[in-house]
């Protein structure tokens, strides 16, 4: 289902109006942290998965730490 929306005027910056449908269908609401990438066509906008997220930083200072001599030497 492909909706074309319209960016609204919120202060200085923009904002997307979401349907309520949508809102419902993915089970977010207003105290849903949102996820927000793109892929350099397109911005993606997905409920916040905390746990990947933790994991994702949890193996980065993982890799930091075992690589720190290669990576200082990378940034020379």
């Amino acid at each position: 289902m492909a909706l074309v929306k319209k960016l609204t005027a919120v202060g200085n910056s923009l904002g997307l109006v979401i349907d309520r449908s949508v809102l419902d269908l993915l089970g977010i609401d207003r105290e849903t942290d949102l996820e927000l990438t793109t892929d350099g066509r397109a911005i993606i906008i997905r409920p916040a998965d905390h746990a990947y997220l933790e994991r994702v930083r949890t193996s980065a200072r993982k890799v930091t730490k075992a690589q720190r001599a290669t990576l200082k030497k990378l940034a020379r």
